[in-house]
């Protein structure tokens, strides 16, 4: 078991920090583009919006990649196994329970979830401080302490 949560806390940490990462340069974007534009909000928060969730989707895409890596380096699914679909079913919590881990693997599926749902809503969060502030600016409402 102590194995188990050693490989998911290593997939887990490596992914935080992608996110972290990208989450940084998400919100200095979205900044520096919506101090530029005060005029014209509704097209300043489509220009800002899509590209903020399309790089968060894209994140949580290679975030699933590092989980189907560490299933395939330790074998953590059967042999015939989609490790990507897996890994992707897994981390977004959808649990269709069509492809079980193997039995010394078991809890790295839970961790995935757990992984994913905490990574989903740190997105959510950011997606939300974005538009708050992308309003705030395109408005000159002065943004909340």
């Amino acid at each position: 078991m102590f194995r188990q949560f050693l490989v998911g806390g290593a997939a887990s940490i490596f992914n935080i920090a992608i996110h972290a990462l990208i989450m940084m340069i998400v919100v200095r974007l979205a900044q520096s583009k919506s101090a530029k534009g005060k005029s014209h909000s509704s097209l300043l928060l489509i220009a800002v919006m899509i590209p903020t969730v399309s790089v968060l989707m894209v994140t949580h895409a290679i975030e699933v990649m590092v989980w189907s890596l560490a299933y395939l380096m330790f074998d953590a699914a059967p042999a015939d196994a989609d490790i990507v679909y897996f890994a992707f079913v897994n981390y977004t919590t959808l649990g269709y329970g069509d492809i079980l881990p193997l039995e010394p693997w078991r809890l790295l599926g839970p961790i995935t979830a757990m992984n994913g749902i905490l990574l989903f809503g740190w997105s959510t969060a950011v997606i939300f401080e974005v538009l708050r502030r992308t309003l705030a600016r395109s408005l000159e409402i002065p943004p909340a302490n």
